[in-house]
């Protein structure tokens, strides 16, 4: 069995874990974009759950057999399967996990389980603006927009991620890699703002 064989079986029973407690989760991170017909993940098992929610969350792994961690992070709790991680995530940088995430998020069978799966731009907004000075990575953003960027509202990702340098440093590079259209450039001193992406961008 591959290791993303077994990522598949862990997240199975940590679903059914999370299930059976009656914790509403989404499943976020590399497996979210998988669902989508992205590239397998070689990353750690991502499921966003609402802070209040937290928890219960952990309490449910630990109850299946996981071994659960509250890392120094005040964003996310761990839970462990051998060598396998998985991020139970809470309060990711600007972009709260709450009933709004929840109803953005689409009804997937993944493993032939359906579940709640995060939205792509919920996925790219989350990895953009958890970037900073000294976690810059734009490997798994660029893969992301390259295998599904015709299922993504760009311009929702722009509006929501704009003010950070690192996710305009990201759409610069998509655009100069070709991986979506180059975008209408203005001042931000003109126009008060950042500019938004071109027509051609938004539909890449």
């Amino acid at each position: 069995m591959t290791e993303f064989d077994d990522l598949l079986e862990t997240l199975k029973r940590a679903a059914a874990a999370l299930r059976e407690a009656d914790v509403p989760f989404l499943l976020g991170g590399g497996l979210a974009v998988w669902a989508r017909g992205g590239p397998e993940t070689e990353h750690d098992l991502d499921f966003m759950v609402k802070p209040e929610d937290a928890e219960r969350g952990l309490e449910a792994l630990a109850a299946a057999g996981f071994r659960t961690e509250k890392p120094p992070e005040e964003w996310l709790y761990k839970g462990w399967e051998g060598d396998l991680l998985i991020d139970l995530i809470f309060d990711p940088i600007g972009n709260p996990v709450d009933d709004a995430m929840f109803e953005r998020a689409d009804d997937l069978e993944v493993q032939a389980v359906a579940m709640k799966v995060m939205s792509l731009e919920d996925v790219m907004v989350t990895q953009l603006l958890a970037m900073r000075e000294h976690e810059v990575d734009y490997e798994d953003p660029l893969e992301i927009a390259r295998a599904l960027r015709e299922q993504i509202d760009w311009n929702t990702v722009w509006e929501q991620t704009s003010a950070s340098p690192y996710a305009r440093t990201f759409f610069y590079l998509a655009e100069q890699l070709g991986i979506l259209h180059e975008r209408r450039r203005g001042s931000p001193s003109e126009s008060g703002s950042s500019p938004a992406p071109s027509e051609a961008a938004r539909r890449a």
